[in-house]
């Protein structure tokens, strides 16, 4: 038994004082508030569950300073995204995803949602192994400490049926079935989860919608309305917006999970509330990349649970993708409290591990995994604050992350990760084998 005693924590009802944490074999068997410390490793600050990152695309880390220049648009974003994966191996993959989820841990996430579409090499060219990137992703995430779902991502065409772009051709399997009999190999273990997602309604054609939606069972997650041009699109090829497409074909329900959402209809919303499909928001991606504000308010007030994503990597912190997601509608409705400060750390962790398959993390109480983080109280951002979820969601930042325990084990210590040396390093290293920095 390995024994924690927080100085406080949050328990998503409550806040208690002096609690002690007991851990056995990764879970937490006994919470004990008004302890002592004596005989425990003590926890200076407020405890809260595990933050879930939705939504990742661990390649995109290595965007992040190059892609803000100038005007420029999701388009020509994208153009350099390509060139990035250009230059990934297995081998480079290793090293900057390994590095981005040691980010993760820093910042206090204890789960990570990889949304993985860079299957083969440059060309479709297909490894001995056919999903060497995919083990890489999942050796990175052991190695940084962190669990991760595996999204297997379908990615078929260019837009509505074209063939792939030369760029395009190591994120496709030719064809739906090809793809699932892939796909079908990889296999979970105590720190990962195996789901599916379909890129989005642009790349997977509507008639192999329903085979990717069939194929794994597990969390399944697609991109959405992400752009106006996407819903152009998909109206002009099929005389119906995306989410009505997806409801067509039987993709929509409650273990499926929508990234983004930006641009629906009432009828999207009823759709996807009326199906308890989730829906993953990404408010500093969809803010760096000028996609617009997603309706957040009316797909929860429809029924969709809403969780947190960081998306592009242009920024790692969930708290601050929290805190984006009420700050953009007061911006947009000129109203403040759409959601407490505890529905907000609800979205970056239950709901977040829920959407990703962990449904046995993010709560602090007994019989969960022992997944959670440690917010200083004492930094210049939280100084007199308080124990309390809005000094967590309005005054913290990830870099008040002082601690990060995984299955109880101690994966960040003091504001240092226990397992890479030095992640900023390793950042640097990676990301200088794709890019020319």
């Amino acid at each position: 038994m390995t024994v924690y005693w927080a100085e406080h924590a949050w328990t998503g009802n409550t806040i208690a004082d002096a609690v002690r944490i007991e851990v056995t074999d990764g879970l937490i068997t006994a919470l004990h508030p008004d302890t002592s410390p004596e005989g425990a490793e003590p926890l200076r600050g407020l405890a809260i569950p595990g933050l879930a990152n939705t939504h990742s695309h661990a390649f995109h880390r290595a965007l992040r300073g190059h892609v803000q220049t100038d005007h420029g648009t999701f388009w020509t974003w994208r153009d350099l995204m390509y060139r990035v994966s250009e230059r990934l191996t297995p081998d480079t993959y290793l090293a900057l995803a390994r590095a981005a989820y040691a980010e993760m841990a820093l910042a206090g996430v204890t789960a990570v949602g990889e949304f993985h579409y860079l299957h083969h090499a440059p060309g479709g060219i297909r490894y001995g192994d056919f999903n060497a990137m995919g083990h890489a992703l999942t050796q990175a995430a052991a190695e940084a400490g962190i669990r991760i779902t595996l999204l297997d991502t379908a990615y078929l065409s260019s837009g509505f049926g074209a063939d792939p772009t030369p760029q395009q051709l190591r994120f496709s399997d030719g064809n739906a079935e090809a793809w699932a009999t892939r796909a079908a190999a990889l296999k979970p273990d105590a720190n990962t989860v195996i789901g599916a997602a379909i890129h989005s309604v642009r790349a997977v054609p509507a008639e192999a919608l329903q085979t990717v939606a069939g194929a794994i069972d597990g969390p399944l997650h697609v991109h959405l309305s992400e752009q106006p041009a996407e819903n152009d699109a998909c109206l002009a090829a099929h005389g119906v917006t995306p989410t009505r497409l997806l409801h067509d074909h039987g993709v929509l329900g409650p273990r499926t999970t929508a990234v983004h959402a930006t641009h629906l209809t009432g009828d999207d919303i009823a759709l996807l509330g009326g199906s308890r499909t989730g829906v993953c928001m990404c408010p500093t991606t969809e803010r760096d990349l000028a996609d617009g504000i997603g309706p957040a308010v009316a797909v929860q007030a429809a029924g969709s649970p809403l969780s947190l994503g960081s998306d592009s990597h242009a920024v790692v912190d969930l708290l601050e993708e929290a805190r984006a997601m009420e700050l953009n509608e007061r911006l947009r409705t000129h109203e403040r409290g759409h959601w407490s400060a505890a529905q907000l750390l609800h979205a970056a962790s239950t709901a977040g591990h829920a959407a990703l398959g962990w449904d046995g993390a993010g709560r602090l109480e007994v019989g969960a995994l022992a997944d959670f983080t440690v917010v200083a109280l004492d930094s210049v951002r939280t100084a007199g604050s308080g124990a309390t979820p809005e000094a967590v969601v309005y005054a913290a930042s990830a870099a008040d992350v002082r601690h990060t325990v995984v299955g109880g084990r101690h994966i960040v210590r003091d504001g240092a990760h226990t397992l890479i040396d030095d992640v900023p390093a390793a950042l640097t290293a990676a990301i200088r084998q794709v890019i020319d920095v």
